[in-house]
């Protein structure tokens, strides 16, 4: 599984969070996704890479700027002790 933490620019509100979780949802197959205004970011979960260029893409058709784009391995949190 793959985390990638994008830094959006225009977000404003709860409801960007909305418009931008939304459009990635429908979008992509994701297993996961949440955004924050007061950050500025959105964190998506999924289980393979996501094309960035497609990504920003469908972001920016929302009215919205992908600044950058972080991707890293996703460890599930919790049990930590259970994966040895």
């Amino acid at each position: 599984m793959v985390q990638l933490t994008l830094r959006i620019d225009g977000m404003s509100c709860g409801m960007c969070e909305s418009h931008v979780n939304d459009t990635i949802r429908q979008k992509f197959n994701v297993k996961k996704v949440t955004s924050s205004h007061k950050k500025g970011e959105t964190v998506i979960v999924a289980n393979q890479a996501i094309d960035s260029d497609k990504l920003k893409v469908a972001i920016s058709e929302t009215g919205y700027e992908v600044l950058d784009i972080k991707e890293e391995p996703y460890e599930k949190k919790g049990f930590s002790f259970l994966k040895k």
